[in-house]
């Protein structure tokens, strides 16, 4: 306990704290030896980037109990089943390869913090396929997976309102979420279009400059 307390930068008391709270799992036990390994550590660097983020050691320990029991994660953050995405399992090892080794704690949290991570069983789903595929080629570009992480919480933010936007555009008096539903196609492609346009935009300013 001693030894994996110093690998985490925490003290002994603090560890025996998460132990009660049943935020790591309990170590491997031959006779009145302890064992602990690579995944307590793991765990453990987690729930400092949590901590990091703004969490509650409370609602770290439901993401903690939905790892060790196989529940969805994305039920934990409220996330409904994205209607055009497909989900992609992987498994640890797999998520490691996708992502060149920047598959870290660090960068873990950040996924679960978006909702792009669950879990199911011993597996990990990443809720989109054509988010995992991007991210995945941005990285190979040489980009630092943090980077495309802290990147995409601010995409996140600017399509909220995008959406907001254009949901009340449309659900006027008379429409239904029927017709929302029906005419989202023509949102995707004035943001597509609108996207396409400034990144022109800034390209030619790049070149000028």
């Amino acid at each position: 306990m001693e030894e994996l307390a110093g690998e985490a930068g925490i003290t002994v008391r603090t560890l025996r704290f998460y132990r009660e709270r049943k935020l790591i799992p309990p170590p491997r036990r031959e006779g009145r030896i302890a064992w602990y390994d690579e995944d307590h550590l793991a765990r453990l660097r987690t729930i400092a980037a949590l901590l990091e983020r703004g969490h509650t050691l409370n609602g770290i320990a439901e993401l903690a109990e939905a790892f060790d029991h196989g529940r969805d994660v994305g039920d934990l953050l409220g996330l409904g089943a994205p209607t055009e995405e497909t989900p992609v399992r992987l498994s640890p090892e797999e998520l490691a390869d996708v992502f060149a080794g920047q598959a870290t704690p660090e960068n873990l949290a950040a996924a679960l913090d978006l909702g792009y991570l669950a879990t199911d069983g011993t597996d990990l789903v990443h809720i989109s396929r054509r988010l995992l595929d991007t991210s995945a080629a941005l990285v190979r570009e040489g980009i630092p997976l943090a980077d495309v992480l802290a990147a995409a919480r601010r995409v996140r933010e600017h399509t909220e309102a995008l959406a907001e936007l254009f949901v009340d555009l449309v659900l006027t008096a008379d429409r239904t979420p029927e017709d929302l539903q029906r005419l989202r196609p023509l949102a995707k492609n004035v943001v597509e279009g609108e996207l396409s346009m400034a990144l022109d935009r800034r390209l030619s300013r790049r070149l000028e400059s």
